[in-house]
């Protein structure tokens, strides 16, 4: 029930919109105008175009009433949305207790005491990547991390060495990434979508024969493809919406967080170099254990900070499932709710300097603490991301192993924010790569085949 006396949820008119339409067309970004947007109307607004409506939500009090207080009051699941056509029953688009079943069946694979195992594809499948960059070359590193954060997903949770299919994969796989970005679906949702159904049955292909062979074949026990095929509720169509969940989610997400943790490093002279001593104090030009990348202090500070500042997944959608009341502010049943990370990282109210690069903020013994729920990398609550942990090491793990083997230098430094299917440098993050004086690549097979 929604109470007579409840407060109206502020929106944009005339009183309040030149300053926001000021922003909307000298930046020419979405972001930016709902920053704008924020700084004139408050941590809750709507926004409604013809078609399309929703409730935005900033800030620590709103994401942990929607993340968890009152999270049962609204749903993941919207059949209105490209991903939810895509992912069909997958995990990240169910809710209530088959999703919980789902989840259950998945973490085992991806809890943090297991992440550890991964370690030597991880830096294999680094080592064989950044081994092809020649001194002084010019990479693009949403490309580069891209390709690497497909290998090493589809290596570690599936054990499919996906090198030889990735060539013919890699246009389907953009193409899907497409269908799922920000659109005009967004306003009409009924339109149909010309020129996907190709790459999605590519990729179904693709999937499915991944199942197949791993059903003829006695399961390698402990990766998610084997502990899914073992389940016997979980038939192929399933299996395929948890695959490619993973899949989808998993890499682009890492491509995100690596290409922009790579552009800011490059960005920041300084602070690449505090990471590569740091990185030579520890390491030398060796492998990296687990426990030794878990003290790499100052690198995990810098990545902590481009996720701050560069969410890969920016906002968190929800649909209300009844009508409510959000602090006294009316939201109607079926209402699209979204909770922005991206505002809640660079509340001016929160973060010092909100804007700006600085990974010191993270530092243990900084004084300065944040509130619960005023960072949210992972989303929150019992829903948080399901890799987090994976995430975190591999973001780690390749970071060290590029800045132990090379210098990095901006080669073009005008980058914007695309709102994709999730949050990236537009066009491309484009890094100079020298080669350390003295470093070398260490190749020494681990976890790769050739």
């Amino acid at each position: 029930m929604i109470d007579s006396q409840s407060i109206s949820i502020p929106t944009i008119s005339s009183a309040n919109a030149l300053p926001i339409l000021k922003v909307l067309t000298a930046q020419r970004s979405l972001l930016a105008g709902m920053a704008a947007m924020h700084n004139q109307l408050g941590d809750i607004f709507e926004i409604s175009f013809p078609g399309f409506a929703a409730i935005v939500l900033t800030g620590s009090t709103f994401a942990r009433e929607v993340l968890v207080t009152s999270r049962q009051q609204f749903e993941w699941r919207n059949d209105r949305d490209p991903v939810t056509g895509l992912l069909r029953h997958g995990v990240l688009v169910e809710d209530g207790h088959f999703h919980d079943t789902l989840r259950g069946y998945m973490e085992p694979t991806l809890r943090r005491s297991k992440v550890g195992e991964y370690l030597p594809a991880m830096l294999g499948w680094t080592d064989e990547v950044i081994s092809k960059w020649g001194n002084g070359s010019v990479q693009d590193m949403l490309v580069e991390m891209r390709r690497l954060a497909l290998l090493i997903l589809m290596d570690t949770l599936f054990a499919v060495d996906m090198s030889a299919d990735l060539p013919r994969l890699w246009g389907p796989i953009l193409r899907i990434l497409s269908y799922i970005s920000p659109g005009l679906w967004l306003m009409k949702p009924e339109l149909p979508r010309f020129g996907y159904q190709k790459s999605i049955n590519e990729m179904d292909e693709y999937l499915f024969s991944l199942i197949r062979e791993r059903r003829l074949n006695d399961p390698r026990a402990g990766d998610l493809l084997s502990e899914l095929v073992c389940r016997q509720d979980m038939t192929d169509d399933l299996i395929r919406d948890q695959l490619l969940t993973m899949l989808i989610a998993g890499h682009d997400t890492s491509t995100a967080l690596l290409s922009w943790a790579l552009y800011l490093l490059a960005a920041h002279p300084d602070d690449m170099t505090l990471v590569q001593q740091e990185v030579d104090q520890i390491l030398g030009e060796k492998l990296p254990s687990l426990e030794e990348i878990n003290q790499l202090h100052y690198l995990d500070q810098v990545v902590k900070e481009a996720l701050r500042l560069y969410p890969p997944i920016h906002v968190g959608n929800r649909l209300a499932r009844a009508d409510l009341a959000l602090q006294g502010c009316p939201v109607p049943r079926g209402r699209r709710i979204m909770v922005s990370y991206y505002l809640t990282h660079r509340d001016q109210k929160v973060w010092q300097e909100a804007d700006r690069f600085q990974p010191q903020r993270f530092d243990r013994s900084s004084p300065h603490e944040q509130p619960p729920f005023s960072y949210l990398p992972f989303g929150g609550g019992p829903r948080n991301c399901i890799g987090a942990a994976f995430a975190q090491v591999e973001a780690k793990a390749i970071l060290a192993r590029i800045l132990q083997t090379f210098d990095l230098e901006l080669a073009a430094p005008q980058v914007k924010i695309r709102m994709g299917a999730t949050l990236e440098p537009q066009p491309g993050v484009l890094i100079k790569v020298r080669r350390r004086n003295g470093s070398h690549v260490v190749n020494e097979q681990v976890g790769v085949s050739a």
